[in-house]
């Protein structure tokens, strides 16, 4: 009887009080829309509680309400705006069967949705949620109660809705429905008890006495529960604090913020980032999942590294391995992917998205996890996860992950072995104040692969077709990495309503390569000429990061104010040295011919980069169903670059504006409807015009409007449309050879849907449809009207899984994948296209306790296809079919 309990501490410290602010109660504030007072992110815990015996107690004082087996559901038009707290929910045995009280001032407001599937009985409460006296939401759960009901589940289906699920053993259980001074009561009777012939009826109790309940029945045994402060939301993610950097429902953020959870990583049996982020439409991959580098377009964009976030802090622009997202998710809870420009709250930044890896957290209960996979092509992968307490008070706990895989793949040559360590350590200073201490150590060493010429692989080739399992580089051509991170992360709350938080982190990483590297072929169009390259640089990212959150009112107005300061330190050291290599025959490559050419330095540069951002930022509630959000940033960035081969110095100031603004209006429950505008900024640190003065910063320009909705309280779903213009793009100077003017501009405009979250019990979901129209408008070498490169105008996923809840079979899974990627060109002259493809995932797996066994298939139909081109030399071809298997046991 395990759950997992993520404790999730961002960063955070600064103060800031509100002029006009009207202090307010942790009551009051629990009354508003949202119930999310501060206090929500800070510890949550993982408790073991034994019911004991009862004895007599009273009975309610209202009347019952039978709730027979296929219950009609509440009026929803009866539901209150208002989210009710359930501070606590408590089970005890009775004569009957067992009672389960949802503990709360407020019962009798409560709005009780409910059906049944099977033997399960589902009773959905719209206007609640469940949080603990201080705020942290937890999970209520009781195994085999008492005979006849094998599980009673009380979880959060999302940030307004509370469900109470009770699966009957042969049968549904009965259930009648109380109002108290304690709260609501359900009273369940097993399906066996309920079917008992009737008894002979009391004696009726005189007006005005009230009535005795009989004592418990000897021999009931303890009932064991389980709280926890992990909310396992499944598919359908309710909250994501990379859009507001607080924990704010997704459906009171004006923009379009997608979410892969947990369950989607681990059923997709996802190792990389790029595995999961296959699961938003808006996202295409440049380079490959056999590319030495993971960067991706969102919205039409490029994201590279400096672009992804860890845990809400930016990695930084030092890195120097390779510009390349991380992409290994052995300790990744989820990603996050902020669609549209985030510089309001995250400085430079690139316009299309941010992406935001969120990493597991120390759990307060034991929990260690053992998985071991094998798949075709050589692939061995294992990963460890022990989390617990370290004290009896569990005020200190402890998380380490660990990695290592070791793999081949189908290209020649292309094998991969890396290693990762993980540990983390939280502490709790007090009932207000958590800190997280953490590390990681990661290494890759990896072979090259660069790409096939478009010639030959996707245009014709008189020679014929050059075979996919072709490296053009030559063996033992390597790349290795190493990353670390060492940081904290501080909260304290001052008071229900205000929050500060704190975060530093310093990440060291290098980079060592030696590869062939392809430039053109002859006019055989056969022969790929080549060079060698080495790079080696190491790099230091410092990161600090503070803000202060607030909820407040003035009026009757209320406020969730985010004040804060950002600063970054990036330094790095970056060494090119390259040299001609005899060509190769794309079609009779010969290896390892001798190399006599002398090395060349490119280049070798020392630079630096000081960011410092200030912000604020301010969610207003001005009444129950509209809200407005407001922000603004300030950044700075100094950049000073200097060569180490001819002592060439470079220096360079940029300061900028970024403003958000949204707003959300809910005409009904369920439905969301918004309209944002934002803008970014991305510095462009290298380069001068012709007189020498530095480029400005990019802009980023996006105006977004859609609608979100909450389907049945167990599906949500996005669609948004929006329109993102990206200027100040450096082109060729016509007037003067060799230098650039920055009078570019592209454009795109799409549209997005998204829907994920349980369709019935065990049948789960998440899908999504992007047109993406992205072009150029403005240039001086491409065509105006030219499309982006590796840019599809239509693209879909879909992943769905179903998994038998009950009988002989109770617990085997099937799940099936269909991933289209459209045409888009592979370059910016738009001189070749990278076809077309639609590719087919499935996947069978059996979990039963803490046992589960999996095989998962890519590319179930075998097809051909190509995963995007760098240039008409770089072509990426995708995965053929593949086989893994995994066994995975907790104990």
């Amino acid at each position: 009887m395990k759950l997992k309990n993520l404790l999730q501490l961002l960063l955070l410290t600064s103060s800031v009080w509100p002029w006009g602010a009207v202090s307010v109660t942790a009551q009051e504030v629990a009354k508003l829309d949202h119930d999310k007072t501060i206090t929500s992110v800070l510890r949550k815990s993982r408790l073991i509680r034994e019911i004991p015996q009862i004895g007599e107690r009273e009975r309610p004082s209202t009347s019952a309400i039978m709730l027979v087996q296929s219950p009609a559901p509440t009026n929803p038009s009866s539901v209150q705006r208002g989210v009710i707290q359930v501070t606590g929910v408590q089970a005890n045995p009775t004569a009957q069967g067992v009672e389960v009280i949802l503990q709360t001032t407020q019962g009798e407001q409560l709005q009780i949705t409910n059906r049944s599937t099977g033997n399960n009985f589902i009773a959905d409460i719209p206007n609640a949620q469940l949080r603990l006296s201080n705020g942290e939401a937890f999970i209520f759960r009781s195994e085999k109660p008492v005979e006849g009901i094998t599980e009673i589940t009380v979880t959060n289906l999302d940030a307004n809705t509370i469900r109470v699920t009770v699966a009957g053993e042969t049968g549904l259980p009965t259930v009648e429905l109380f109002d108290s001074n304690q709260g609501l009561i359900f009273g369940l009777t097993p399906a066996t008890t309920a079917m008992q012939p009737p008894q002979q009826p009391e004696a009726e109790q005189p007006m005005g006495e009230t009535p005795q309940e009989e004592p418990a029945a000897q021999g009931d045994e303890l009932i064991e529960i389980l709280v926890t402060g992990e909310q396992d939301e499944g598919y359908n993610p309710s909250e994501a604090s990379t859009a507001t950097r607080t924990d704010t429902p997704l459906r009171d953020i004006p923009q379009s913020i997608q979410v892969v959870p947990q369950q989607v990583i681990r059923d997709q049996q996802a190792t990389r980032v790029e595995d999961a982020l296959r699961n938003v439409p808006s996202v295409t991959q440049e380079g490959g999942y056999y590319s030495s580098t993971s960067n991706f377009r969102i919205r039409g964009f490029r994201t590279d590294a400096e672009n992804v976030l860890r845990d809400g802090l930016f990695e930084g622009v030092g890195n120097v391995t390779g510009q390349t997202v991380e992409t290994d998710l052995f300790n990744i809870e989820r990603v996050e992917v902020l669609l549209g420009p985030a510089s309001v709250l995250y400085g430079s930044a690139a316009p299309g998205g941010t992406i935001n890896l969120v990493t597991k957290q120390p759990l307060s209960d034991p929990f260690y996890q053992v998985d071991a996979t094998i798949g075709n092509y050589s692939f061995y992968r294992g990963l460890v996860d022990l989390s617990g307490p370290l004290d009896d008070s569990r005020s200190i706990l402890y998380r380490l992950n660990l990695g290592y895989e070791n793999s081949g793949s189908f290209i020649d040559f292309l094998d991969r072995e890396s290693l990762s360590i993980s540990p983390t350590l939280s502490f709790r200073l007090g009932d207000r104040t958590e800190l997280l201490v953490e590390g990681e150590y990661a290494s890759i060493d990896t072979g090259y692969y660069p790409g096939l010429p478009a010639i030959g692989s996707i245009l014709p080739n008189p020679n014929g077709e050059i075979p996919r399992n072709f490296n053009p580089v030559e063996p033992g051509d390597v790349v290795r990495t190493t990353n670390s991170r060492i940081g904290y992360r501080l909260e304290h709350q001052f008071s229900d309503n205000w929050l500060l938080r704190n975060a530093f982190r310093v990440r060291f990483s290098t980079l060592y390569s030696d590869t062939g590297f392809p430039l053109s072929l002859e006019d055989d169009e056969r022969t790929l000429n080549r060079l060698q390259e080495i790079n080696e640089g190491d790099g230091t990212n410092y990161v600090l990061a503070t803000n202060l959150i607030g909820n407040f009112l003035t009026g009757s107005i209320r406020h969730q104010l985010l004040v804060g300061v950002d600063w970054n330190r990036d330094n790095a050291t970056y060494t090119r040295s390259n040299r001609g290599i005899s060509p190769i025959d794309v079609f009779n490559p010969v290896y390892n011919q001798p190399r006599t050419e002398p090395f060349e330095i490119s280049f070798s540069d020392d630079y630096e980069i000081n960011s410092l951002g200030i912000y604020i930022q301010d969610l207003v509630s001005l009444t129950e169903n509209l809200k407005l959000l407001l922000g603004l940033r300030y950044d700075t960035q100094d950049y000073n670059l200097r060569s180490r081969v001819d002592d060439f110095t470079l220096s360079r100031f940029d300061s900028a504006f970024s403003p958000r603004v949204g707003i959300v209006y809910q005409p009904i429950e369920p439905i969301s409807l918004y309209a944002s505008y934002a803008r970014s900024f991305t510095p462009v640190l290298f380069g001068t015009a012709f007189d020498g003065s530095p480029f400005e910063p990019e802009r980023g320009t996006q105006y977004e409007v859609g609608v979100k909705a909450d389907l049945s309280n167990q599906l949500s779903a996005t669609l948004a449309f929006y329109n993102l213009t990206r200027t100040n793009v450096p082109t060729d100077d016509p007037d003067n050879i060799g230098f650039s003017i920055q009078t570019g501009e592209q454009r795109s405009r799409g549209i997005e849907l998204n829907i994920g979250g349980e369709i019935l019990p065990g049948w789960n979901i998440i899908a999504g449809y992007a047109y993406t129209d992205a072009q150029i408008t403005q240039d001086n070498i491409f065509p105006v009207g030219n499309r982006l490169n590796n840019v599809p105008e239509n693209s879909f996923n879909l992943w769905t899984t179903y998994q038998i809840q009950q009988g002989e079979l109770q617990g085997l899974g099937l799940g099936l994948g269909l991933f289209y990627v459209g045409d888009r060109p592979g370059d910016l002259f738009n001189t070749f296209t990278v076809p077309s493809y639609l590719r087919t995932d499935a996947a069978i797996f059996y979990q039963r306790n803490q046992f589960r066994a999996a095989l998962n298939f890519t590319n179930l139909f075998n097809v051909d296809y190509f995963e995007s081109a760098d240039s008409d030399f770089q072509v990426i071809v995708g995965r053929p079919f593949t086989v893994r298997g995994t066994i995975s046991w907790e104990f």
